[in-house]
């Protein structure tokens, strides 16, 4: 396998971590008979947005770059609101 090929298949994965965090958003949300964001949505964004970040660096895109850093701290947030809020309860 070559450098070109190993980017491309970890830029792939990036890919299939972000699409899961929908199908177990949709998932939850059909379970629970609405709209609901699990856990699990917010841990998939982590990891598709680390690995699609990761490959957006080696590509050098920075649109690709910005686009990445800016939705990890989102993602990040959420998960510390979260913490926050199981803590209070």
């Amino acid at each position: 396998m070559t450098t070109v090929q190993l980017w491309v298949a970890i830029g792939l994965l990036g890919q299939v971590c972000f699409f899961s965090r929908f199908f177990v958003q949709w998932v939850a949300s059909e379970r629970a008979g609405r709209s609901v964001v699990p856990r699990a949505f917010w841990y998939f964004s982590i990891a598709g947005g680390m690995i699609l970040l990761s490959y957006a660096i080696w590509r050098r895109d920075p649109v690709f770059i910005l686009g990445q850093s800016g939705g990890l701290f989102v993602y990040l947030r959420n998960l510390v609101l979260l913490r926050r809020e199981d803590a209070r309860a």
